[in-house]
C-alpha cells in the first residue's frame, strides 16, 4: 500500500504538548533549530469554528515549518479547520488520534477513534479534498483491549487508503480507564518493534515513531527503522538538546547555539510580543531550563520568577540583566 505524499517528511519533530508548545515555546525552539518540524498544541475543531480562531492560529513566521494539530471527528468540521490552517499559512495539518484524556473521550476524538478507523479515514479524506497541505495522523499502538499489532495495522490500512501523508505512532498503548493522561505517557511499555514492523510491512507509507526518545543519538538509531522521529518532553525539559539537529539531520551549515545566544536571539521577539500585549512571564516560563546544569542556573530561574512583568525595552533589559548575572556566576565558578 502506498501513500500519496505532499511534501517531504522531516526526520525530526517536536511533539504537540498541551500547555507546552504554544507560540512562545516554538519561537524559542527556532533559536535552537531552524528545520525541525514544530507543532501547535492540540486545538479542537469547536474552538476554531465557534471561538476565537486568531487566538489559536496566529503565529510568527519564524516558527515555520509548523503543523497545526486538530482534535475532532466530524469530517466537515475538520475540512473547514484545515482550510483555515492553509489560509493562516501552516505547512501541515495533523489529526490527533492519540490523546487519552477524559475530555477528549467525551468529545469522541483522540485515541478512542482508533476503534473507528473509517471515521478517521473520512476525516482525512475530507481534509485532503479541502487543502493542498499534507494531512497527517498521530495515533497510538492501540488502546484498552484493542492493542494487537493486527488492530493497529487495520487502522493504518484503512486511513492510508484515504490518503494520509504520514503516520506518527506513539509506541505505547493507552488505557482509557485506570490511568491518567500523565500515566499513559509512561506506564504502558514501549513497543518499538511494532512500529518498526509497520514500516517493514508498509514500506510505501511514511512512518514516524514517538515515545521515550530522549536524545539525538537515540533518534538517529530509530531512523534506521522508520522515516522520522518525534521527541516530546525531553525537548521541553532541555531545548538545547536540539542544538546539533540542523547540522546533523538537515546538513545545514550552522554552528550550535548556547543558552546565551538563544536568549539574546529571543530579545526582539520578547520586545515585539510584549508590546503587542502578551504577558512577559508567558514567554519566559519556557526559558527557565535553558541554563540547567550550569553555574548560575538557580539564579537565572529566580531572576525570571521575580521579574514576571515588563513591556518592550523594560522586558529586554530584564533578560539582559539576568544574562549578566549568569555570566558572573560562571566566571566565579571558573
Amino acid at each position: 500500500m502506498t501513500c500519496a505524499r505532499r511534501g517531504q517528511t522531516s526526520p525530526l519533530s517536536i511533539a504537540p504538548m498541551m500547555d507546552r508548545t504554544d507560540r512562545h515555546f516554538r519561537a524559542l525552539m527556532r533559536q535552537v533549530t531552524r528545520r525541525t518540524l514544530l507543532y501547535t498544541e492540540m486545538v479542537t475543531t469547536g474552538a476554531l469554528l465557534h471561538g476565537d480562531p486568531a487566538r489559536h492560529l496566529d503565529f510568527d513566521p519564524v516558527e515555520r515549518p509548523l503543523s497545526l494539530q486538530l482534535g475532532g471527528d466530524d469530517p466537515a468540521a475538520l475540512a473547514a479547520c484545515a482550510r483555515m490552517a492553509e489560509t493562516w499559512g501552516y505547512d501541515e495539518v495533523n489529526l490527533n488520534v492519540g490523546c487519552p484524556s477524559g475530555r477528549v473521550q467525551s468529545g469522541n476524538f483522540g485515541v478512542c477513534l482508533m476503534g473507528d478507523p473509517q471515521r478517521v479515514a473520512d476525516g482525512v479524506a475530507a481534509m485532503r479534498a479541502a487543502v493542498s497541505l499534507p494531512v497527517t495522523v498521530k495515533h497510538r499502538i492501540g488502546f484498552d483491549d484493542l492493542d494487537r499489532y493486527a488492530d493497529m495495522l487495520r487502522f493504518v490500512d484503512v486511513v492510508a487508503a484515504a490518503g494520509a501523508d504520514r503516520f506518527t505512532v506513539h509506541a505505547r498503548k493507552a488505557w482509557l480507564k485506570g490511568l491518567s493522561p500523565k500515566e499513559n505517557r509512561n506506564v504502558p511499555p514501549l513497543r518499538y518493534g511494532d512500529v518498526h514492523r509497520l514500516k517493514r510491512e508498509r514500506p510505501g507509507l511514511s512512518i514516524e515513531i514517538n515515545g521515550g526518545v530522549r536524545s539525538l543519538d537515540a533518534a538517529a538509531a530509530q531512523l534506521a527503522h522508520v522515516d522520522a522521529v518525534m521527541i516530546g518532553r525531553a525537548a521541553y525539559d532541555d531545548p538545547l538538546l536540539f542544538a546539533p539537529a540542523d547540522r546533523r539531520f538537515y546538513d545545514l551549515d550552522r554552528d550550535e547555539v548556547d543558552a546565551f545566544e538563544v536568549v539574546e536571539g529571543m530579545l526582539p521577539y520578547v520586545a515585539r510580543r510584549t508590546e503587542a500585549g502578551d504577558l512577559l512571564h508567558h514567554i519566559t516560563r519556557h526559558m527557565l531550563n535553558l541554563f540547567a546544569g550550569q553555574p548560575g542556573a538557580r539564579g537565572w530561574r529566580r531572576h525570571l520568577s521575580r521579574h514576571r512583568r515588563g513591556v518592550g525595552r523594560e522586558a529586554v533589559a530584564m533578560l539582559q540583566a539576568g544574562l549578566t548575572s549568569v555570566r558572573g556566576a560562571q566566571r566565579r565558578a571558573g
